[in-house]
């Protein structure tokens, strides 16, 4: 006859042993939704960031003006309601929905992946649209100036740096998705949250299983935020560097010389 845990460490040892594989699936599950959500909604800030920064002048004609301005109320519509409605809500809304509504049998695990990824294009889309504010508008005028379109100056000039900018925030929507996935688990996607309370259920110790989960998405978090971390110190390159030359070759936009970076040699 096997004897039962007595203590919470017993407990959390053999729940582990028990259900370590529930665990593991589940957070497996969770880092998929959060990191395919979090490119897929960085995708759809950056278009829409994009297409809410294209100036329109009084050389811009009369039926472009109009269309401009019907596609970025829709867009500010679109992030208006997305920033304005709880994840939760969104997800009961778009599973059961889709087929009261548009009679579209989608699984809960595509819901999930396209309600986590459109709530994030939402947050993204102020977030671009922030970064790509903040540069010193003389960089567009000087690459204006020189014959480049705004989709090049965005792609050769200002996204580049924009990017770096709003890394943080990017961040900081891939760990908040890795925890705010465990609402899906309304829609009965098998992430970590409705895994565990799965596992909670057998033997009535949700402390002892919620305290399991709750280290799991810790340590998810704080893994992720550290590779984040390192992923931005890589992106503002060496300490030690100088602008030495200047070759044509080089310029991936064709207009101007692009300054060649060349290392100091150590003396």
């Amino acid at each position: 006859m096997t004897t039962m845990p007595t203590t919470f460490f017993e407990w959390v040892f053999f729940l582990l042993q028990q259900y370590g594989g529930i665990f593991v699936k589940g957070a497996v599950v969770t880092l998929l939704l959060a990191l395919v959500g979090t490119f897929i909604g960085c995708l759809i800030g950056f278009v829409v960031g994009l297409i809410q920064t294209i100036p329109v002048g009084p050389n811009t004609g009369a039926g472009k003006r109009v269309f401009y301005k019907i596609v970025r109320w829709l867009l500010d519509a679109y992030v208006e309601l997305f920033r304005g409605t709880p994840m939760i809500v969104q997800a009961m809304v778009v599973y059961y929905g889709s087929m009261s509504v548009f009679d579209i049998d989608m699984s809960a695990m595509f819901a999930g992946f396209l309600v986590v990824s459109i709530n994030t294009g939402a947050y993204m889309a102020e977030t671009v649209r922030g970064g790509i504010n903040s540069i010193d508008p003389g960089q567009t005028e000087a690459a204006t100036a020189i014959g480049m379109n705004h989709y090049k100056t965005m792609r050769c000039v200002i996204l580049p740096q924009a990017l770096r900018n709003i890394m943080p925030q990017i961040g900081n929507n891939l760990i908040i998705n890795i925890k705010d996935t465990s609402v899906l688990n309304v829609i009965s996607v098998t992430e970590l949250y409705f895994s565990s309370k799965s596992a909670a259920g057998v033997y009535y110790k949700y402390f002892e299983v919620f305290f399991i989960t709750c280290v799991i998405y810790f340590v998810m978090t704080f893994t992720v935020s550290r590779i984040l971390r390192w992923i931005e110190g890589r992106m503002e390159g060496p300490r030690d560097y100088q602008l030495v030359t200047y070759d044509p070759m080089h310029d991936p936009c064709g207009h101007f010389p692009l300054p060649t970076i060349k290392k100091e040699q150590e003396k």
